[in-house]
């Protein structure tokens, strides 16, 4: 494993602790030994209890909800490892907040995304390794490499598996003109036709179901998304497949679940059967729910940690 001779080394902030455990489960490592809490006045606090000099050091966290104190904890675990000589730190982030403020939509509005890219690399990131950036365009913010890996090659095998004897009857749907690009590809993995929910939204995190382009008619449909924040887009384009579009069953999958404000209560009242998510956000016991389905990304981001360190090409994990 070791390829150019420094040895590998996983930690986790807290925000990812089960997540990271399972990647250095896959790559045959103990997790890294630190501690990460706060002093009393609220400050973030990190020990780092194991020598990380010249060594590979990969630091798994999601800049999820609650969404400055993670992000202050990666900056502060990135600083740490900088200052005690790591040989590379590579910052893996399952869930990168902030990205849906990517451009200026109104004036005087900040480029939240680029801003967040910004304190990743002051803090001494030396590369950053994430999932399904909400506008993969943010690759660009960074002066550093970024591993932008995708959730469709964990999610699509699911339901291939699911649906094997029924094929003909599968349509996967997006769930908005933006994830046009997304659905298409899992539609390609499933041999399915496509279909858009063509939508206005009226304001943020509300939206306005319009037209559906593309036959749904009698057919099982799979709505593909990046993320799910309060659901509404996603409960409104299931309800309008049914309702508009006469579809027989829906099904949903996204990347990453943030699951804020009403979204739980809005997936239970949907007509939705089954949302299937990927663990890049670690789901707290109230947001659990029978309807919703968790895949590990663990394996695809143990392979994409191996072969940095190896210094191989990522290509083959997105085929």
């Amino acid at each position: 494993m070791i390829a150019h001779g420094k040895n590998i080394k996983v930690f986790a902030a807290n925000a990812s602790h089960d997540l990271a455990k399972q990647i250095a489960d896959s790559l045959g490592l103990p997790l890294g030994n630190s501690i990460v809490g706060t002093f009393s006045d609220g400050e973030i606090a990190v020990s780092i209890n194991e020598s990380v000099r010249g060594s590979d050091v990969f630091v798994v966290q999601s800049t999820c909800t609650p969404v400055n104190n993670n992000l202050m904890e990666l900056l502060i675990m990135i600083d740490a490892f900088k200052r005690a000589s790591a040989g590379r730190i590579t910052a893996v982030i399952p869930y990168y907040s902030y990205a849906r403020q990517d451009r200026k939509s109104k004036p005087r509005d900040p480029i939240s995304a680029k801003l967040v890219a910004d304190l990743i690399t002051t803090a001494g990131a030396d590369r950053v390794l994430t999932m399904d950036l909400h506008a993969p365009q943010i690759q660009g913010f960074f002066n550093i490499p970024v591993d932008h890996l995708l959730g469709v090659p964990i999610l699509a095998p699911f339901f291939a598996k699911k649906f094997a004897n029924d094929k003909e009857n599968i349509v996967v749907v997006s769930p908005d003109l933006g994830s046009v690009t997304r659905a298409r590809s899992f539609a390609q993995r499933l041999e399915a036709p496509l279909a858009i929910v063509d939508k206005r939204r009226q304001k943020a995190n509300d939206s306005e179901v319009m037209n559906i382009i593309g036959n749904v008619k009698g057919k099982t449909v799979i709505l593909v998304d990046d993320m799910i924040d309060t659901a509404g887009t996603l409960c409104n384009a299931a309800k309008a497949l049914i309702n508009m579009g006469k579809a027989n069953e829906v099904y949903a999958c996204a990347t990453h679940g943030v699951f804020s404000g009403p979204a739980i209560e809005r997936i239970n009242n949907s007509v939705i059967k089954e949302l299937v998510m990927l663990d890049t956000i670690t789901l707290s016991d109230e947001k659990k729910n029978p309807k919703i389905t968790v895949l590990t990304s663990a394996s695809v981001f143990a392979e994409a940690i191996e072969r940095i360190y190896e210094d191989l090409p990522m290509s083959s994990l997105f085929i």
